[in-house]
């Protein structure tokens, strides 16, 4: 059976919010319509703004979720670690920053008391690997913090935007099962990566997926109406055995109708499962 779930925010009016931020005044409704929308869990933002009004940072906040998440039938699986990409692990010269570092490692153990399988780290726009210095300092860093993540039982998921050569020698040299790839459909597409070359080099490493699509050097929009090549993706996912949960990032639709676009973007996503395993 096919698993979808959706990045946080998605299932509520942004307000005043940006595009992908954590939904400070309405995370707890969106338990009830990812039930609604029948999808099977949320992948939960983590970020510097309202950090104080996230329950992932307290022990009463997470036994709420987990609460809620009963209620329910929607899981919490996966962390999006946004906080990172401000308040960033490496500086310049790759060496890491010890007061954000420490802040990794509180999230780990919250997501631990949760039940997280896995939290992503993004390394792209302004945390972007983009430097020599920065990949090694990387490289050296999550050697060491593939096996905190074993400790805790919480893999580490990294999306980049490294070229697939270079991002497959990166998790190589890490070498650590804890330490895996996030990928990212709507950003390969972005910046023109060819899923057919791609998928096969990460698929060693692949952990997590993200569905969205973009335009070839642009911004996000509705699935199917992009770069993003579904058919191709799909099949390749399915050669390589993925067999997790897949997580909706796609474009916000009009206020008020988000269970409902959640809910066709499942069923879209349903179906290039279906098709890439000859079941259509």
């Amino acid at each position: 059976m096919v698993q979808v779930g959706i990045m946080h925010g998605r299932l509520t009016p942004r307000g005043s919010g940006s595009f992908q931020c954590f939904p400070a005044d309405s995370w707890r409704k969106e338990f009830s319509h990812a039930r609604d929308a029948g999808l099977a869990c949320i992948e939960w933002i983590y970020e510097v703004p309202n950090e104080a009004r996230n329950p992932l940072g307290s022990a009463e906040g997470i036994a709420e979720m987990k609460a809620l998440s009963a209620q329910t039938g929607v899981g919490v699986r996966s962390v999006c670690a946004d906080y990172f990409m401000t308040d960033q692990l490496l500086d310049s010269d790759g060496k890491p920053i010890a007061r954000n570092l420490e802040k990794l490692r509180a999230l780990l153990s919250r997501a631990a008391e949760l039940g997280v399988t896995y939290i992503v780290l993004p390394f792209v726009d302004p945390s972007t690997l983009g430097t020599k210095a920065r990949i090694a300092g990387a490289t050296a860093l999550l050697r060491q913090l593939g096996g905190e993540g074993q400790a805790a039982g919480v893999e580490l998921h990294l999306e980049t935007d490294l070229p697939p050569a270079d991002f497959a020698a990166l998790l190589a040299a890490i070498a650590s099962p804890w330490v895996k790839a996030n990928f990212d459909i709507g950003n390969s597409a972005s910046l023109g990566y060819d899923p057919a070359v791609e998928l096969p080099a990460l698929a060693p490493y692949l952990g997590s997926v993200h569905v969205k699509d973009r335009v070839l050097g642009g911004s996000t929009v509705p699935l199917g109406t992009g770069n993003a090549r579904f058919e191709t993706v799909f099949r390749e996912l399915h050669r390589a055995g993925f067999d997790r949960w897949y997580i909706l990032q796609a474009a916000r639709g009009n206020d008020g109708e988000e269970v409902e676009l959640a809910r066709r973007n499942r069923e879209f996503v349903e179906r290039q499962v279906a098709a890439a395993a000859g079941l259509e």
